[in-house]
């Protein structure tokens, strides 16, 4: 009798058949999939999770295999979107699973659409701001988020459980300030510390999902290099303005445009209002007569003397070598929004 794929995970009492159902009829939405969302996604497709939807705005990087784990030299040298890597490449090692990839940015106007037919989100970001407009949507919809977090060595860990428990405004309070904080760009980051982050996010997916009273209620802090793991609890703040008093900031704030710098880039992002206008193949046609332009299936590259982008279908723009989000407006608006 020949032993079927999931053999060894459904001989581990906690899971066994039935639990093993029940992850092949999972929903999971991972937002980000760099480092810690390219590990989740391929540890949740290996386990047999039916659903994933990998959701992500960038592009492979050289940068970026110091660590992330599931991509290749080749990707990097067909500038592959992230999310559309990951979902060839998991597809090759388990074709029973349906894997979608999302190649946009997440913001106030999509990201509902995005987690409210899914059972879980997991959190493969690398920023606070979407981090925190991804906790309001999920306490909006009652959502369960499994935050995960790496910055140099250390990072941490926590189920955020609508109706049950803290909020990750509850673990971490108001969002910062830019620039106040430790980010990828400042201090660095290994390898070690993101594989052990996403593997607890994995399991602690895969508890959820299977309705364990294993699942972690604390938050989980540690660090790859200085060798220690702490567990503690977090309140609930009754005051807390996302789940104590449901008031949902960020995501009713729906701004026409979005700049944002991009973590390890000399680049800037720009998002414009989808408003359905926005004409993706007459954009690329007039850039011709500026630059020197390279379009495949998923976006065009644009440089010339002044400016070096890369705009996607959706109509927003990584805007490459510029110090400031208000340069990278000025070249948005005079290449593509004209």
């Amino acid at each position: 009798m020949a032993v079927g794929r999931y053999h060894r995970q459904e001989i581990f009492y906690p899971i066994g058949p039935e639990g093993q159902k029940k992850l092949q009829h999972a929903r999971v939405c991972i937002i980000g999939i760099g480092a810690l969302g390219a590990s989740v996604a391929n540890m949740l497709a290996q386990a047999g999770v039916g659903y994933l939807r990998l959701v992500d705005r960038d592009i492979v990087e050289l940068t970026n295999l110091q660590r992330q784990a599931l991509f290749t030299e080749e990707d990097v040298e067909q500038q592959l979107p992230k999310a559309e890597a990951a979902r060839a490449h998991i597809a090759q090692m388990n074709s029973e699973i349906e894997i979608e990839a999302k190649i946009i940015d997440v913001n106030p106007h999509n990201i509902e659409k995005l987690i409210t037919d899914v059972d879980i989100v997991v959190d493969g970001l690398d920023n606070l701001e979407t981090r925190y407009l991804l906790n309001e949507a999920c306490d909006k919809h009652g959502i369960r988020y499994v935050y995960g977090g790496v910055v140099g060595s250390g990072g941490m860990v926590m189920n955020v459980l609508p109706g049950e428990g803290p909020c990750l405004e509850c673990l971490l309070g108001p969002l910062p300030e830019e620039g106040s904080y430790d980010t990828c760009d400042t201090v660095g980051v290994i390898s070690p510390i993101t594989n052990i982050v996403a593997s607890y996010e994995a399991a602690e997916t895969m508890k959820i999902l299977l309705g364990s009273e294993s699942v972690c209620r604390q938050a989980i802090s540690l660090d790859a290099w200085d060798s220690y793991t702490e567990f503690f609890d977090v309140d609930k703040d009754p005051e807390c303005p996302v789940c104590g008093k449901h008031q949902y900031e960020r995501l009713e704030h729906r701004q026409k445009s979005y700049t944002a710098s991009l973590c390890g880039h000399d680049a800037y992002q720009v998002t414009p209002e989808d408003d359905g206008s926005f004409d993706y193949e007459a954009v690329v046609k007039a850039l011709e007569a500026d630059g020197d332009v390279k379009k495949n299936k998923f976006f065009t590259t644009f440089k010339n003397d002044e400016a070096d982008f890369k705009l996607f279908p959706d109509g927003r723009a990584i805007i490459n070598g510029v110090p400031s989000g208000e340069e990278a407006q000025t070249i948005f608006a005079k290449y593509i929004d004209r």
